[in-house]
């Protein structure tokens, strides 16, 4: 196999950055599951002060993240309404059924987005059926291909969920992608929600992590409920580390990205890949073509890695570690 010319896969595979693993080799640490690492606790406070909230809880996935949202927010036997192909559901592998008992409702959702007339009608409240518990938005929606919600749609669901006594997550794994697409701080966006999942390890390039926001209170319930998951990662200042300095470099990475992102959807259409233009809003572009598994496994042999999602889907994720040489080569092995 030929060495790696790109690594497509998903912003997650990219590595710390000298400056990272000089920060994780002297960081100061303590105990995080009794709240004394001064690192984690530092990363903790300035997630919630650029999100606009009170606290924030360091946990080692947004799988995890997203999940204690669902755990504080409901019952069992409720429903979490979502997006169709909302990462709550798609890939995180049953999860709100076995922890927390719930079960997702869907709503229609073009490129990513739900309209609010769908999601009010989700809502039930009969006692035929099952009662929502939350409602969960996904910003930027992955599966849809990295598309932004609109801000007038985010007042407009808050504005639902508020009528309706339901509270609103949002899983912004890439909340900072949505926030850079926009123009727009990344308050600007949380401001609407009651806890918000932020990834730090995708877009933003820190190693490992998520950091779940939201009140003093409700992120006390949560560290129980972190703790349950087996989240406790003790002296996990090392990892805080580096988060900080990709919380810190990571958004003003982010327009390049997503400039990269489109030069490659125009790049594959003309090369006579089906690509839906109008979802390359960020740094993700998804193609449609037969035999992806069989295409991706040719690419691999020559260098570049993308990921097949389905049997005629192929995902391609831009990060700060794919520069403007790098995507070059990759188009020339992609569109021989």
């Amino acid at each position: 196999m030929s060495p790696v010319l790109a690594d497509l896969r998903s912003d997650t595979v990219t590595t710390p950055t000298p400056e990272m693993r000089d920060a994780m080799a002297g960081a100061a640490v303590g105990d995080d599951v009794y709240g004394e690492d001064p690192t984690v606790n530092a990363l903790q406070a300035e997630v919630a002060r650029q999100t606009g909230f009170e606290a924030g809880l360091f946990m080692p996935s947004g799988t995890m993240t997203n999940q204690v949202a669902i755990a504080l927010h409901t019952r069992r036997g409720e429903e979490v309404i979502c997006a169709e192909g909302s990462h709550i559901y798609e890939w995180e592998l049953g999860m709100m059924a076995t922890f927390s008992g719930v079960v997702p409702r869907f709503v229609p959702a073009p490129l990513g987005v739900p309209a609010l007339e769908d999601v009010r009608l989700a809502i039930r409240r009969s006692v035929h059926q099952s009662p929502s518990g939350m409602i969960s938005l996904e910003n930027t929606h992955n599966k849809a291909g990295g598309t932004v919600i609109p801000l007038d749609v985010l007042a407009g669901i808050r504005e639902v969920a508020t009528q309706e006594g339901l509270p609103l997550h949002l899983d912004g794994a890439r909340v900072y992608n949505a926030a850079a697409a926009l123009g727009v701080p990344v308050a600007e966006i949380t401001r609407h929600f009651d806890t918000v999942s932020v990834c730090l390890s995708k877009g933003l390039g820190a190693p490992v992590g998520s950091v779940l926001v939201g009140s003093q209170a409700a992120m006390a319930r949560a560290h129980r409920y972190r703790k349950m998951m087996g989240g406790g990662m003790r002296q996990a200042g090392v990892l805080a580390a580096a988060a900080l300095i990709a919380l810190r470099d990571g958004p003003a990475q982010l327009a390049a990205d997503h400039r990269r992102a489109r030069v490659l959807a125009g790049a594959l259409v003309d090369a006579g890949f089906a690509v839906n233009l109008e979802a390359v809003q960020t740094n993700i572009v998804y193609a449609t073509l037969p035999g992806a598994a069989e295409r991706v496994a040719g690419w691999a042999e020559r260098g570049v890695l993308a990921n097949a999602l389905g049997h005629d889907s192929v995902r391609f994720v831009l990060h700060h570690q794919i520069g403007d040489e790098a995507l070059d080569r990759a188009i020339a092995v992609l569109t021989a």
